[in-house]
């Protein structure tokens, strides 16, 4: 985990917290810990770890700690849990006295997920590309006198560690819930003026749009095929597309998009056409358009492939589906000189 003086200062002002926030902070949650950043793929490392105090911990550089003596203060370090790579899910159970709609709060480094009875209300389940907290908020209709059980799952890639889970209860005697299910998973475009929407969930499929801020953007599917990042299907106009959600916040119920596979999945067996490459320099070969792509292996410099299709990026070949040595895979464009055919003849994806 990385740190600095100036950043742990100003960030220990941050997450200070008065006694009085201990009503929205929750009691009774257990903890357990997973190696990795996917909760409760393997063997746990700790389980039902007690947070009486709720979860509201800035652990910077360190390994994961309890509750200290008062609330938001770190204790005693959980046994067994490094300070990077680990993952955690978060339990607890609260009966609530006031019915009404609920603003639940969430600051993670990294990503963080909230379900509540089973329903997806926050999905940010991405890396933070610094050591600074985001925030998250989302509104969750809540029965009074109603056992409620709340869910929060947690990931720590590498840099500062931090994590605070809140909630605003309404008014004594407020309304009844708006509703009982939260409202069809849209999307919106945070921290960039610009995000690219592509023919397919890689960093290296063709460029069909830009989602820009202050839009709220449906979702039809999702993939998490590159792994670092899940990537949503959205709608922009005329265009249908896939978004990276390293920059892409989303909003209600997630949990009933499905998890969908693209045309990517369906051009393994392209024909033969004709056309052939020579590569440049020693090529990765990846198993789709993308550098965070599985790798299928190395191709030599001088080497000839077999071009069956590419990828777009302002009008040039981005990335090349090439077969080579009985395999077929993709790879970054620029380093290709075409030695026979038509390369305008390849189908572009």
């Amino acid at each position: 985990m990385r740190c600095s003086v100036r950043s742990f200062i100003s960030l220990s002002l941050i997450w200070t917290t008065s006694p009085t926030e201990a009503q929205v902070l929750g009691t009774g949650w257990t903890g357990t810990f997973y190696a990795g950043t996917i909760p409760g793929q393997g063997t746990p490392l700790a389980q039902n770890v007690s947070f009486p105090g709720g979860i509201c911990f800035n652990w910077q550089n360190g390994p994961p700690t309890q509750n200290g003596t008062e609330q938001c203060q770190n204790g005693a370090t959980i046994p067994n849990v490094p300070a990077d790579n680990f993952s955690a899910i978060f339990t607890t159970t609260q009966t609530f006295s006031v019915t009404g709609n609920y603003t639940f709060t969430l600051k993670a480094n990294d990503a963080i997920r909230l379900k509540v009875n089973n329903v997806t209300y926050i999905d940010q389940f991405v890396q933070v590309p610094d050591d600074n907290e985001r925030t998250y908020a989302a509104s969750v209709p809540i029965t009074a006198g109603v056992a409620t059980i709340i869910v929060v799952e947690y990931a720590e890639f590498v840099g500062a560690a931090k994590i605070q889970v809140q909630w605003l209860v309404p008014s004594s005697g407020g309304t009844s819930p708006t509703a009982t299910t939260p409202p069809p998973a849209t999307g919106a475009v945070i921290r960039v003026r610009g995000l690219a929407i592509r023919t397919g969930p890689y960093l290296g499929a063709s460029l069909i749009g830009v989602a820009v801020p202050n839009t709220s953007y449906p979702i039809s599917a999702r993939n998490n095929d590159e792994g670092l990042f899940v990537w949503y299907r959205i709608t922009a106009g005329d265009r249908t597309g896939w978004v990276s959600g390293r920059y892409f916040q989303v909003t209600g119920n997630i949990e009933a998009v499905p998890f969908n596979g693209t045309n990517f999945d369906n051009i393994d067996n392209a024909p033969d056409i004709g056309v052939r490459g020579v590569t440049r320099a020693i090529m990765n070969f990846r198993r789709r358009p993308s550098e965070r792509s599985n790798l299928i292996g190395k191709i030599p410099w001088g080497a000839e492939v077999t071009i069956v299709g590419r990828t777009l990026q302002g009008g040039r070949n981005f990335w090349l589906q090439v077969r080579y040595d009985n395999k077929i895979g993709w790879i970054y464009a620029p380093f290709i000189g075409i030695s026979g055919g038509l390369i305008d003849a390849v189908p572009v994806h």
